[in-house]
């Protein structure tokens, strides 16, 4: 009887499966704001500040190669504040509204009329994301920001990335008004700071990736459980609303409150599932524009080629000095993350043939989240002007970071090995980085 028991319950078990299977509750994120890729706001100060490695007794930090991204914005396109507006509309004037769904509508319309004229800019979120990466970094590194210490300030032509730039320097500034800072934004610099060209076969390759990626979104659908919760009648939403418009654009919407101070958490609208299964397409899109693809014949993480050998020669210029400081750049995550592969920081540089293995590894919010910052800071023994003497270590997102080299003590790389690394990676486009001005 007790064996009879055990296989009706085996039975039951696998009738259960096969009948009402279970959604796959498994993501690829540990916070659902993370599915919001580039959305993601900065993760600091509210969960635990990374540790940091102490240095080497007798080594002290003088000098950092800084690139940053803007902090948290609005939306760059006003027809994506709208679309969701409009297409909800249509429910409302038909009668078709659920409860949640005129609650929702009137959200979006709030939204959607505090953005105007203000697409692309700067939040007082993505302000104080600065101000907190600037008093941790001075806290962190005090050294580099001591008296008579120079800060070097550059950031591209957008107001955004400027005033991002504008609030860190501010802060660093107030903790020590003694130090001479200097900002300057200019086409000039551009070809650097935000270069996104690699070469006309490699931008074939990618645009021939967009029908792999297509078809990969589609393996990876969104359901309709957020037209559901919104529209009383499905059928009839089908066939009058723009339904994969209205979700992707409310996605959008969504994944960005977390830009705000004063906006719902519109994320909570969607299901673990349909979360991960976005997430899943933009992961695999941002692998395609930025990773080491040999879809695209490993291309575009070179794009940041000039802004490697700008931080070398900076970082050179500042070791043959005696004096301490920072060079900071201010750009945007399209440029921080193919810079992230080129340098090969924690294996980001990995190669996946198959966009179904990118996400068990390769992850953009880990990378680029609002505000996201690679730091590189410079340390050397007390009295030493030794140039082999100097150390490195590598923050990204304020979180040492691993490289493909061996280190000297926990978390810090010999900058004559790192730079001579580096210098054979830039060697291969061209660049030959003992001839490089700043």
């Amino acid at each position: 009887m007790k064996r009879l028991g055990t296989l009706r319950c085996l039975a039951a078990a696998v009738i259960a499966v096969i009948c009402f299977p279970q959604a796959d509750a498994r993501t690829h994120f540990t916070d659902r704001r993370q599915a919001a890729s580039n959305y993601y706001a900065y993760p600091y100060p509210e969960n635990p500040l990374p540790v940091l490695t102490p240095a080497p007794a007798g080594y002290h930090p003088f000098h950092i190669e800084h690139y940053g991204r803007h902090g948290s914005r609005w939306i760059m396109d006003p027809a994506t504040y709208a679309t969701p507006v409009s297409e909800l509309e249509k429910a409302e004037a038909a009668g078709k509204l659920t409860p949640k769904g005129v609650e929702v509508l009137s959200q979006l319309r709030a939204i959607n009329d505090a953005s105007q004229k203000r697409v692309g800019e700067l939040t007082p979120v993505g302000a104080d994301q600065h101000r907190g990466i600037a008093r941790r970094m001075t806290s962190n590194f005090p050294e580099v920001f001591a008296d008579s210490g120079r800060i070097d300030a550059r950031s591209t032509i957008v107001i955004r990335c400027i005033l991002s730039m504008d609030n860190e320097l501010q802060e660093i500034k107030a903790y020590n008004p003694d130090l001479n800072i200097t900002s300057d934004a200019s086409y000039a610099t551009m070809y650097y700071m935000n270069n996104t060209d690699t070469d006309s076969a490699a931008n074939a390759e990618i645009n021939a990736a967009q029908k792999l990626l297509a078809d990969f979104r589609e393996a990876h659908p969104m359901s309709n459980a957020v037209v559901a919760e919104l529209v009383t009648d499905t059928v009839w939403a089908k066939r009058n609303m723009d339904i994969p418009a209205f979700k992707s654009t409310l996605f959008e919407v969504a994944a960005n409150t977390q830009s705000h101070y004063d906006q719902p958490d519109l994320l909570a609208l969607f299901t673990d599932e349909d979360l991960e299964q976005r997430w899943l397409g933009d992961n695999a899109n941002w692998y395609l524009r930025a990773g080491n693809s040999p879809i695209t014949h490993y291309q575009t993480p070179k794009a940041q080629r000039y802004l490697l050998a700008n931080i070398i020669a900076s970082a050179d210029t500042a070791i043959a000095q005696p004096g301490h400081g920072a060079n900071m750049r201010f750009g945007h995550e399209s440029v921080l993350i193919p810079l992230a592969v080129y340098m090969d920081l924690n294996d980001y540089s990995r190669s996946f043939g198959n966009l179904e293995l990118v996400a068990d590894q390769w992850r953009n919010y880990e990378i680029f989240p609002m505000a996201c910052n690679l730091q590189m800071v410079f340390y050397r023994p007390d009295g030493s002007v030794n140039p082999d003497d100097v150390i490195v270590k590598v923050l990204l997102n304020e979180e040492e970071v691993v490289l493909p080299l061996e280190q000297v003590a926990l978390s810090f790389y010999s900058w004559k090995d790192l730079r001579s690394y580096y210098a054979d990676k830039l060697a291969l486009s061209g660049i030959d980085v003992n001839n490089l001005t700043e």
